[in-house]
């Protein structure tokens, strides 16, 4: 058995395993890294913002009553410093791995933490490293 066959054997057992119909091991298996991230990009900027808007619609841009009401619980608290804390890790790796990877435009993914959060920004930066090894590869 050749190495495609048996990771494509591999996969539907996963993708069995996981309660998925065939319907959507087709989608799954036809979805290229790229447009994964694209559409981990679109998700990760509706979501947050689908909360942040109304937000902003009943307190403006107030950013006293945004950080009380952030840390106001403690599990609010956890998820506020995990998503600093997450920020951060993605500016060393957008630091680190783009240049390593020679990218271009890796303020790009900085300003779409700064914007959106981490779920706009590492998708981003994702999808730009696999643009930058799918034109290596060529």
């Amino acid at each position: 058995m050749d190495t495609e066959r048996l990771v494509q054997s591999s996969d539907e057992r996963i993708l069995r395993r996981c309660g998925m119909n065939r319907r959507c091991q087709v989608v799954f298996a036809a979805m290229t890294p790229s447009n994964l991230y694209l559409a981990l990009c679109i998700a990760g900027t509706v979501l947050p913002y689908s909360q942040l808007v109304p937000f902003v619609r009943e307190h403006g841009f107030d950013l006293r009553v945004f950080v009380e009401q952030l840390f106001s619980t403690r599990i609010g608290a956890f998820f506020g410093w995990d998503v600093i804390v997450s920020s951060v890790v993605l500016w060393v790796l957008v630091a680190v791995e783009g240049r390593r990877s020679a990218m271009k435009r890796l303020w790009l993914s900085i300003a779409a933490n700064l914007t959106v959060g981490v779920s706009l920004g590492l998708p981003l930066f994702l999808y730009m490293r696999e643009r930058r090894l799918e034109r290596g590869e060529r």
